[in-house]
């Protein structure tokens, strides 16, 4: 059974922050975009990281059809990592460590 600790913390610290940015911001996400990928070196981690979203992206359907769920259940994450990149795979993880959880727990009474 998987912990949901470390990705819940990480997933809270990291909206978090990222809702406290986005308030003080002096422009939009999609002008703070454009002019990361206007100079090579933010748009080479731009590009890095939108890689390793998408390798998140594909582990997250592979691990959605390993776990008998359609692939239009990850969706809302795909999303959220296309925009927030970490936002998706960290929540993700903590609701696939809740439903363990619980599916442990429910068995656990069955008995």
């Amino acid at each position: 059974m998987m912990s949901v600790a470390l990705p819940l913390t990480a997933l809270l610290a990291f909206t978090g922050y990222t809702v406290s940015v986005m308030l003080q911001a002096e422009q939009s996400l999609i002008d703070f975009g454009i002019s990361l990928m206007s100079r090579p070196d933010t748009a080479q981690v731009v590009i890095d990281l939108y890689l390793l979203a998408t390798l998140a992206g594909v582990w997250m359907v592979k691990d959605a059809r390993s776990r008998g769920q359609a692939v239009w259940s990850v969706v809302p994450y795909l999303l959220l990592t296309a925009v927030f990149v970490s936002i998706g795979p960290l929540l993700y993880l903590v609701v696939r460590g809740i439903r363990e959880r619980r599916k442990g727990l429910d068995v656990a009474q069955v008995r």
